[in-house]
This record gives C-alpha cells, structure tokens and sequence, in this order.
C-alpha cells in the first residue's frame, strides 16, 4: 500500500485527533520531500492572534515523521520511531496559511538500513521550515528521530 496525502489525512483523523482538529494537513509527499499545511483559526491561536507554537509543531513534526513512517513500512520489519529531541526557532507571527516543508528524506534510508543490519538504534536530524503565503519563513522545527528494529 502506497502512502498518500488523503490516507494519510484519513489516518490523523483517527490516530491524531488533535491535529486533525487544529487543521493539519499533509499536501504531498516523495521520497524526499514532505509538505504540510495548516491554517491560522480560532480553534488553533494563541492569545496574540496568531498561530499557537504546538500547532506550528505538530504540523513540523508531521512532515518528517510520516517520511520515516513511509521508509519503515516499506522496509517490512519493524521498527521503532521516536522524536528524542527537537528545537524550535520563531521569526515572524504566523497567521494565513502556514506551510511546512522537510526535504531531509535521504536520512532516512540510511538509517533504517544501518538499525536493520546491526540491530543497534540510529539517529538523525531532519529539519522543517515554515512559511507563509508570501513565502517567508515564520519558523523552523529541527527533530531528531530515533529509529530501532524491535525485538
């Protein structure tokens, strides 16, 4: 099974409520790349008007995770996934549409091939930038994933 955009959707409906809730949405994904979008509500503000910081953080987090949640399945082991640190840097009010872009996809491979072949868990950083309808950047989410074959 191929994942897309609306499976994807489908599945943080029932999965990620929250998410689903604020506006969350994946746009597309490769095996390189992943865009998500979510647009500045009500239900997703903060007292300032603008987009609350968690919101921006669950849709940054989404655009790598469900890159790694891609090249895990297409594995057939299983494998763990964990988001072990992140950071976060704000550099304008996000309000419209925000859009979150990972193009970090080539980390992946790497280190679902090394914890299969050793057994041993594997990190890497994959970064998210955020921006606006105008194009310029209002955030940028850095996570570092755990990947481990289970046992």
């Amino acid at each position: 099974m191929k994942i897309t955009p609306r499976k994807l959707n489908i599945f943080s409906m029932f999965k990620l409520p929250s998410a689903w809730l604020c506006g969350v949405r994946v746009k597309s994904i490769n095996e390189s790349s992943c865009v998500v979008s979510v647009k500045h509500r009500w239900i997703n503000q903060n007292p300032f008007n603008s987009m609350f910081w968690a919101v921006q953080g669950m849709a940054a987090e989404m655009s790598t995770g469900v890159m790694v949640m891609g090249y895990i399945r297409e594995s057939g082991k299983k494998i763990s996934m964990l988001v072990a640190t992140n950071n976060a840097v704000f550099t304008k009010k996000a309000t419209g549409r925000i859009t979150f872009t990972c193009s970090d996809g080539h980390l992946i491979k790497e280190a679902v091939k090394k914890t299969i072949e050793t057994g041993e868990g594997q990190t890497f950083w994959m970064k998210s930038i955020g921006t606006n309808t105008d194009g310029v950047e209002v955030s940028s989410f850095n996570f570092e994933w755990t990947v481990r074959v289970k046992n």
